[in-house]
């Protein structure tokens, strides 16, 4: 058996929310199924803030206006729709302004999620908060 890589080899490809990601896939469709899509989008653009190398800051506008629209065309719950709009937005701005914004996105969607996958966000803006 190998156990060193092989020097051509590829790394292997991790997904950052597999818990959020399950959670979309075995609800059934609605509220509960957007709320978990729309907490996935918003922790892929908050992770794309977080990474070694973060997107240029017109890169990471551009995605946030138009993952604004997408979160538009959801049936979110109303107590919702706010948290997640400004967290998408604050995706534009500093990793700390992120991880606050991630925390009052849990705060508000938390009821719609189950444990993993809050466990997922809340990881995530302790990441951003460098704690």
């Amino acid at each position: 058996m190998l156990t060193e890589s092989l020097p051509f080899a590829l790394e292997t490809l991790r997904f950052p929310f597999p818990a959020l990601a399950a959670l979309a896939g075995r609800l059934p469709l609605g509220g509960g199924r957007e709320v978990a899509l729309a907490s996935l989008l918003a922790a892929r653009l908050a992770l794309s803030v977080s990474t070694g190398e973060p997107l240029p800051p017109a890169d990471r506008a551009s995605r946030a206006a138009a993952a604004k629209v997408w979160l538009a065309s959801l049936a979110l719950p109303a107590t919702t729709r706010v948290p997640f709009a400004r967290c998408v937005e604050s995706t534009t701005g500093t990793p700390l302004q992120v991880a606050g914004a991630l925390r009052s996105l849990v705060a508000a969607a938390g009821a719609h999620l189950d444990g993993p996958s809050v466990q997922e966000l809340e990881k995530l803006a302790r990441q951003l908060a460098g704690t």
